[in-house]
């Protein structure tokens, strides 16, 4: 199967790549057919910013940002996924059309998330999380980093098994740049043909991230950084990912069409 493309769109102003670009209803809405356009198979909605010092957002604000953006991106047709961490907002996106459930916290932020999402029919999306964003980096000390991740996303498989949700229903995260410094995200991409084995879907995100700058020199540009998103795009679908979410969904669409071409010998 072919690695599936998740486009973002943050309707947030303070996102740490595009913050304040689409916080618009209209200008978010435009952007997303436009990452549709250029071949993004999900659209990932967030009104929150998970970047690194972020504070939390009132999940009343949250819903007044996404909500009409999802009510219209999926009455076009989209696959559409909310990025939050709040149940109450979760619910909400589904009742709105969202088919996906990105909760970077991995269920571990609301109690009532994992249970909120088993009463709908929506897939969830665990990501591999160690704290909130305004102090992820206290929390980056491993015994084995490897294990240690595989050991925790098992953890919240069980979970999500427990609250009601089939592990069909279930994509894992690895979490680049959450919880993790410099080159313990590169080592955690080493790993993915070990976390594909996990069993669930694997969506993998390293989007215009610190690990990129730090590879290209500190003064990469968005472009560069766009550039360098492909490659681990391309990488990740090699490791057995089932998608990877991106900024610029035109670069790694490009990527992977070279890709597969590549692999299939044409």
């Amino acid at each position: 199967m072919s690695c599936l493309i998740m486009g973002i769109v943050n309707v947030t102003p303070d996102s740490f790549s595009d913050g304040g670009r689409f916080v618009a209803r209209d200008a978010a809405v435009a952007h997303g057919r436009r990452l549709l356009a250029e071949g993004a198979d999900i659209l990932d909605i967030g009104g929150e910013s998970t970047r690194p010092g972020a504070t939390r957002v009132d999940p009343v604000i949250e819903r007044e940002r996404v909500i009409p953006v999802i009510e219209a991106l999926a009455a076009d047709g989209a696959t559409v996924s909310i990025d939050t961490m709040n149940s109450a907002t979760a619910r909400a996106a589904v009742a709105a059309g969202a088919r996906i459930v990105n909760d970077v916290s991995g269920g571990l932020s609301d109690q009532d998330m994992l249970t909120s999402v088993a009463d709908t029919d929506a897939d969830i999306i665990l990501q591999h999380w160690r704290g909130p964003s305004a102090d992820m980096y206290a929390h980056a000390e491993y015994d084995d980093l490897v294990r240690d991740v595989a050991a925790e996303l098992r953890g919240r498989m069980a979970a999500a098994e427990a609250a009601g949700i089939p592990l069909s229903r279930v994509v894992l995260d690895p979490g680049i740049g959450f919880g993790k410094r410099g080159a313990q995200n590169w080592t955690v991409l080493h790993a993915l043909p070990h976390l594909v084995a996990l069993g669930p879907r694997l969506l993998v995100g390293t989007s215009r991230k610190r690990l990129l700058a730090d590879a290209l020199g500190d003064d990469a540009s968005e472009e560069r950084r766009d550039l360098a998103t492909a490659v681990t795009s391309v990488l990740a679908a090699q490791s057995g990912a089932w998608a990877v979410r991106v900024h610029d969904v035109e670069a790694t669409r490009d990527a992977l069409f070279v890709e597969r071409a590549w692999r299939e010998q044409v």
